[in-house]
């Protein structure tokens, strides 16, 4: 097994927003925000390459947007086609695409634009979701309106290149990736729990832990549509990270890949140490 991390760039969200009920005066140490509020953020895919597959977790943004859209956000530093290159990939290597969940930061990438048509951008690749949250997302609430993007998911429809995965708590997908289902960032969003050689789990946390600041119990998104169950979940993960040490992979911590959890003298699960993909040895 080799995992590598695939950056598709950097972007920026509303600090409030990404820290929910934390005062600025606290989170704003953690990541300091522009005169915008606007604080910056990664969109770090994870290659996983066993045996024959090469899966792709998450796609980014992508570049199809408009420069209104674009402009909101503000998408800089490299993208997902060029860090694919500078590991001596293309889009045609990748096997399967997995798709944690479909706001745009996520799935964005995960369709072209090509001569006015919308395209897989992976063309030999299966893309996977389920069923529940795909039928959620086709069918979006006003509070998650403006993250489902259907210009990013019906296509791969479309060109029938999506299977669904059974919603099952925990549920093994293929061998070394079991499934963990949370509800509380949006409706049946997966992170995939990889089973490393050397005996420890990697946790893809997608947004139920965007980064390493998220791990004290209330600082949930703003973003999130029951963030009560979202404290429920996080519990749940963290309790499992420090019992079993689990390696915990942020998906958009501006500066962390990784790392791990332990409880300190007081009971409360910490950050105990922060490092690079790269430093795992297995």
């Amino acid at each position: 097994m080799k995992l590598t991390i695939i950056d598709a760039g950097l972007f920026k969200l509303d600090g409030g927003a990404m820290f929910g009920v934390v005062p600025k005066s606290l989170w704003n140490k953690l990541n300091p925000a522009d005169d915008h509020n606007m604080c910056t953020w990664s969109m770090r895919s994870l290659l996983i390459e066993d045996g024959d597959r090469k899966i792709l977790i998450d796609t980014g943004m992508g570049t199809k947007q408009s420069e209104k859209f674009r402009s909101h956000f503000q998408p800089h530093g490299t993208n997902l086609h060029a860090s694919l290159k500078e590991n001596g990939l293309s889009v045609e290597d990748i096997t399967d695409v997995f798709l944690t969940h479909l706001h745009f930061d996520h799935d964005g990438g995960a369709v072209t634009l090509d001569k006015d048509e919308l395209v897989p951008t992976f063309p030999n690749a299966t893309y996977w979701s389920n069923e529940r949250h795909w039928l959620w997302a086709k069918a979006p609430n006003d509070r998650e309106k403006a993250s489902f993007l259907k210009e990013n998911f019906i296509p791969l429809e479309d060109h029938k290149v999506v299977e669904f995965i059974d919603v099952e708590q925990n549920i093994n997908w293929i061998e070394n990736i079991d499934i963990k289902f949370s509800y509380g960032h949006t409706e049946a969003m997966m992170s995939p729990v990889i089973h490393l050689p050397n005996g420890k789990r990697l946790i893809y946390c997608a947004d139920l832990m965007p980064s390493s600041y998220h791990i004290p119990m209330p600082y949930v998104m703003c973003y999130d549509i029951r963030p009560l169950e979202t404290l429920k979940e996080k519990e749940i993960l963290l309790n499992e990270a420090v019992e079993y040490g689990d390696i915990l992979f942020f998906e958009h911590d501006p500066i962390y890949q990784c790392g791990t959890v332990k409880r300190n003298e007081r009971g409360r699960i910490v950050i105990d140490q922060r490092f690079k993909l790269d430093e795992i040895h297995f």
